[in-house]
C-alpha cells in the first residue's frame, strides 16, 4: 500500500489546506474506500487528465450532485452486500455543499444512505475565480463582494451549515480543521465506524483566495479555532458530544490581519464592522461554551 492514499504529485497550490485535509482523512478511511467528488479545486487538481492522485475509487461528479451519485454508489454497494466491506464518501467544497449541492446532500440524508459526506470549506468558489458562497464570512472581501470606499465587503452571514445537518436527524456531525489534524482523523474513524448518515465540516485556509502567505496555512487554521469564529464540535444524534475548549482566547484581530481578503477591516471607518466580526465569535463561544474554565 503507498505511504499516502492521495498521492503526491498533483498540483494544489503551495501551503493548500484542503489538499492536506483530504490526505488526512482518506488516511483515516483506509483503502477501502470509494470517492465521490464533485467538480472544484480537490477534483482539478488531484485529477489532471491522463493522471489521478488518488490510490483509491474515485468518481468525479458535477458541481452539484456528488451526495446523488454517491447514493447509487451507496446502494449498488448494498444490493450486492458489499456495504459492509467498502465505505464512501461524498465530497465538496463550500459551495458543492452550502449552496449549489445541498439540495442533493439534503436527499443523502434524509434517505439514510450510509454515507460520509464531507465539507472542505475554504469559504469561497475559489476554483472559479474567488466568488463568495453561502459560507463565505461576513465582511470577507471576493471577487463578487469586493470591498470599496462603498462596502465593507461581503453581506451576508456565513451559513450555519453543521446545524443545518444537525436539524435532519442523522447520527453524526462535526467540524474539524486543517490546523488540528490528529482531531481530524480521530473525527474521521469515528464518523466510519457509525452507520448511517454522517456529515463532518473541515475548515480548510486558502493562500491564494485568502492573501495570506503559504507558510502561514496551519497558524491562521488554528487562529480560527482559537478566536471562536470557526468552533470545533461534535454532535452525536441531535447533542453536541464534544467541543474543542479554547485554552487562551484571542482577539479576532489576530486571524484577520494576515489575510489580505480582511484588509479593509483595518482602515479608518472599518471599526464596527470589526467589533460585529468579535461579536460573531462570542455568540460561538457562549453557544457552544467553547472557553475552558478554570478547576
Amino acid at each position: 500500500m503507498p505511504e499516502h492514499l492521495l498521492s503526491p504529485g498533483h498540483t494544489a497550490c503551495a501551503g493548500c489546506a484542503q489538499s492536506l485535509a483530504a490526505r488526512l482523512v482518506l488516511d483515516a478511511a483506509g483503502p477501502n474506500t470509494i470517492i465521490v467528488n464533485n467538480t472544484g479545486c480537490l477534483e482539478v487538481f488531484s485529477t489532471a487528465y491522463p493522471d489521478t492522485a488518488w490510490e483509491v475509487p474515485f468518481i468525479h461528479s458535477l458541481f452539484e450532485n456528488a451526495a446523488a451519485v454517491a447514493s447509487g454508489v451507496e446502494a449498488a454497494l448494498r444490493q450486492n452486500g458489499k456495504l459492509s466491506e467498502t465505505r464512501v464518501i461524498s465530497q465538496a467544497g463550500d459551495g458543492g455543499t452550502a449552496d449549489i449541492g445541498l439540495q442533493a446532500l439534503s436527499g443523502m440524508w434524509e434517505r439514510g444512505h450510509d454515507i460520509l459526506s464531507i465539507c472542505y470549506d475554504n469559504e469561497a468558489y475559489m476554483n472559479t475565480g474567488i466568488q463568495r458562497s453561502g459560507l463565505t464570512p461576513t465582511y470577507t472581501s471576493t471577487s463578487t463582494s469586493p470591498a470599496s470606499k462603498s462596502s465593507t465587503g461581503n453581506p451576508r452571514p456565513k451559513k450555519n451549515v453543521v446545524e443545518i445537518a444537525v436539524a435532519h436527524g442523522i447520527p453524526y456531525v462535526a467540524t474539524a480543521s486543517a490546523g488540528f489534524p490528529l482531531d481530524l482523523q480521530k473525527k474521521v474513524k469515528k464518523a466510519m465506524a457509525i452507520r448511517g448518515p454522517k456529515f463532518l465540516h473541515v475548515h480548510v485556509p486558502c493562500p491564494l483566495g485568502w492573501r495570506h502567505e503559504p507558510d502561514q496555512t496551519y497558524q491562521i487554521a488554528r487562529l480560527a479555532v482559537e478566536t471562536g469564529l470557526f468552533p470545533m464540535i461534535e454532535f452525536e444524534n441531535g447533542k453536541i458530544s464534544g467541543r474543542y475548549l479554547i485554552a487562551k482566547l484571542k482577539p479576532v484581530e489576530d486571524y484577520l490581519k494576515p489575510q489580505g481578503r480582511f484588509r479593509h477591516l483595518f482602515k479608518p471607518g472599518a471599526e464596527a464592522a470589526l467589533k460585529e466580526i468579535q461579536e460573531i465569535a462570542n455568540r460561538n463561544i457562549e453557544r457552544y461554551g467553547l472557553v475552558k474554565t478554570a478547576t
